[in-house]
This record gives C-alpha cells, structure tokens and sequence, in this order.
C-alpha cells in the first residue's frame, strides 16, 4: 500500500484498526496516524499482555502489508538483528572453486561476498520490503549498545553493507516498539517514537475487547470473567492479568461449556489467567461469589 493511500485521519485509522478487532481510543489512533504520515516509530510502553504486540499485528492487517517481527533478548547484536554471512554455503562454494581451478583472490571474494550468501535478519528484511510494519518486541531486555544501533537505522532507514553496498527503504516500514519496562529505555531512543502508554482498561472497554475477540463467547460470560480480571488485578499480584490472560479465560471456559462462572469453577481455571503460585494461593482467597453476585449483566 502506497504511503498517499493510508488512512487520511486519526478517526480513519480508529475505524480500520476496530475492523481488524483491536479496539482503540483517541490517543493510541492520533499516535498511530502521526507514525504513518511522519514514519515515525511508535513506543509502546505498558504491563505484559495489555496489547502492544498485538497492535503492530493489527496495523499489518489495516495496511495489507506483511509483519515482520524482531524479538529482542540480552544479547541481541547487529548480526542476530540485521543480517550475516552464510558461511557453510561460502565454504561450500569456495571448495568448489578450489576443485575447479579457480585460484584469482579478487574473483573469489567477490563470489563469496554475493547477494545470494547474505542471510537477511528483520532489520534487512523490513528495509527490503516496501511497505511492512516492523515490530520490535520487547526493545527493554536489549542492551544500550543496541539501543544505540537501533536509534541510528531507524532515524535513516537505511544501513550500509561493506561487501555490497547502501540498502535504503523504499518506504520506510512502519515501526512499533513495545517495552514491558523491565528497565528503563534511553531517551534518545524514546525521543525518536511517539510515546504510548499502555495501561489496564476499564471494565466498559475490556469487556468490548474480549466480545469483539470472542463473538462465540456468551455476553453473561465475557461480563463475569471481566469482573473477576478487574478484581483480580486490584490486588497485590506478583504478575496481574492482562487483556490477553482475561481472553485466554473466557476462552477456555468456553471451551469447558460452561455458560456462566461460578466460584468454585474460577478457581479451578485460575491457571487460564494467573502464573505465578503465590498469586494463585491469594486469588483462592477472595470471594468471587460477591463478584459475580455484584454483577449487572
């Protein structure tokens, strides 16, 4: 999709994103229009599992275009995230040439420094293909050296490749970062995006996200494990639900038959939402009867 015939407003945007499921307020469609028209990545900071990996899926659906995802960890460098050589297949083809009489230094290294040898990682992958959305995940758990890197290829969008030469984007992907906050992401890095915070949504909101992923789950049903997500989060959880563990409940409830919940069998599906014993042992200690009886559906 050509850049002139993305969505000609942050209402436009709102309504294509709600088409694809994901359901959006103003500020996260006014970040994700101003990424479009002035290629600039979004940030998007916030609690596991409240959706920010889901909305570069969502974007890629919106514009038609592929995804393509680089998953970050301690560790990560360039070559795990831009690309390398593949040395087996350049070995291979240098015996070849060895068996083959070919002996010109120059000759060979230029076979061997080939296009076709060059193993494109996301990053290479994401400058090549005009248009794609580019998902960062998890940006926090990379180290400032690559944070560094990172801040430099998105702000030209392109990188060079001493063997062959500049790859510069056609169109510039659309980029979307998303950090759980396990540390604090640089400034510079942060000043280069449009800043988005993810946070836990109201009862009104989620409910309408989890009957929009689940048309097949009855309302009754979404409304009380929504109640119960909201309460449970109102804890003091090592881990609290987020949206995809509120989905990931109903769903397997669904999945059991069950119509409607009952206590005893919330907390018989408690390991469809909570992943830590600690968190499971206090949940078992709440009165989700009250919850559920407190509930206007």
């Amino acid at each position: 999709m050509a850049g002139q015939e993305w969505p000609g407003g942050p209402a436009q945007v709102r309504a294509r994103l709600e088409e694809t499921g994901y359901l959006v307020d103003e500020g996260l469609a006014i970040a994700c229009f101003l990424a479009l028209r002035l290629h600039r990545p979004v940030f998007c900071e916030g609690d596991a599992g409240t959706g920010k990996t889901a909305l570069a899926s969502a974007l890629a659906e919106m514009l038609g275009a592929p995804l393509i995802r680089l998953q970050c960890h301690e560790g990560i460098d360039a070559s795990q995230a831009l690309y390398d050589w593949d040395f087996p297949r350049q070995l291979l083809r240098l015996r070849a040439a060895e068996a083959a009489g070919v002996s010109d230094p120059a000759l060979l290294e230029g076979e061997l420094y080939d296009r076709r040898f060059l193993l494109a990682r996301p990053l290479l992958r994401a400058l090549e293909t005009s248009p794609c959305v580019l998902l960062v995940d998890e940006v926090d758990r990379a180290d400032d050296e690559f944070e560094a890197f990172l801040l430099e290829l998105l702000s030209e969008f392109s990188v060079t490749i001493p063997e062959l030469g500049t790859v510069r984007a056609e169109v510039p992907p659309v980029v979307v970062l998303t950090s759980n906050r396990t540390r604090e992401v640089h400034d510079a890095l942060k000043r280069r995006c449009l800043y988005h915070w993810f946070g836990h949504p109201d009862f009104d909101r989620e409910l309408a996200v989890v009957r929009r992923r689940l048309p097949e789950v009855s309302r009754r049903l979404a409304a009380q494990v929504t109640a119960l997500v909201q309460t449970l989060r109102a804890e003091d959880l090592v881990k609290p639900p987020g949206v995809a563990e509120t989905i990931d409940w109903a769903r397997a409830l669904d999945v059991l038959g069950a119509g409607e919940v009952d206590p005893a069998l919330a907390v018989a599906t408690l390991g469809s939402v909570l992943k830590y014993r600690e968190d499971a042992e206090r949940a078992r200690g709440l009165d989700f009867g009250a919850v559920l009886e407190g509930l206007e559906v």
